[in-house]
């Protein structure tokens, strides 16, 4: 049980953090590093210019750190080899461009 609690304190300490390091991401070059490296991905998921990821009804993204953190699972799958400032830059713009989380 203490194991448990342990892991999720971690996990929440972790999100956090997360949400903090966004507020200092530039969005001008997460977009530079979203076009990059998240375009071609998106357009084979979803067609068009790929957007509609973000702009579905159905979307799965309800926060700022759940933004962070699929950005960071996004870097880790395709191996798009982002620095933790390169994913708050990403997570900046989408947030700009497309969530508008507080």
């Amino acid at each position: 049980m203490k194991a448990l609690m342990v892991l999720f304190a971690s996990a929440l300490l972790s999100t956090s953090i997360h949400a903090a390091s966004v507020t200092k991401g530039d969005p001008k070059v997460g977009k530079t590093l979203h076009d990059k490296s998240c375009t071609s991905c998106h357009v084979s998921m979803f067609g068009g210019d790929g957007s509609k990821i973000y702009t579905r009804a159905d979307r799965k993204t309800k926060s700022l750190s759940q933004l962070a953190a699929r950005v960071s699972g996004c870097n880790a799958n395709s191996g798009a080899g982002w620095f933790p400032e390169d994913e708050a830059h990403v997570t900046a713009y989408l947030n700009q461009q497309y969530y508008k989380f507080k």
